[in-house]
C-alpha cells in the first residue's frame, strides 16, 4: 500500500482544485524505467474510467482516490509519500523501504 502524508494530501487537493477537474480524478502512482538509479517516480491525474481492477490496486485516503499499478507496486510497496516545500525546493519526495539506492534529487531508485 502506499500512503500520503498529511502535507501531501494538501498539496494534491490543491492541485486539484486550481486545475478546475469536471470531476474529481484518480491520483496514478506508478514507476518507469529510467533517471540516474534504474526507476522513475510518476505522478499524474486520471480520469476514473482510466480504473480497471486487473491493472490496477485502488486505495481511498482523505478523500483522494490512489490507483497504482500492480507491477510498480512490487517496487513501491510501503511508501510514504510526502511534500516539501522551502525557499529553495518545493515537490514530492518518496520514503520507499523498498529501494537500495537513491539518486541526489531523490527522483529516482534501484532495488
Amino acid at each position: 500500500m502506499i500512503s500520503l502524508s498529511d502535507a501531501a494530501v494538501t498539496e494534491v487537493k490543491r492541485v486539484m482544485k486550481d486545475a478546475s477537474y469536471d470531476s474529481d480524478p484518480y491520483l496514478r502512482i506508478g514507476v518507469a524505467g529510467g533517471g540516474c538509479a534504474g526507476f522513475d517516480y510518476k505522478l499524474s491525474f486520471v480520469d476514473k474510467s482510466e480504473y480497471t481492477e486487473d491493472i490496477y490496486n485502488k486505495y481511498n485516503q482523505d478523500g483522494i482516490t490512489v490507483i497504482v499499478d500492480k507491477k510498480s507496486e512490487l517496487y513501491i510497496d510501503g511508501t510514504t509519500i510526502d511534500w516539501y516545500n522551502d525557499l529553495m525546493k518545493q515537490g514530492f519526495t518518496f520514503n520507499n523501504p523498498n529501494a537500495s539506492r537513491t539518486c541526489g534529487c531523490g527522483e529516482s531508485f534501484s532495488v
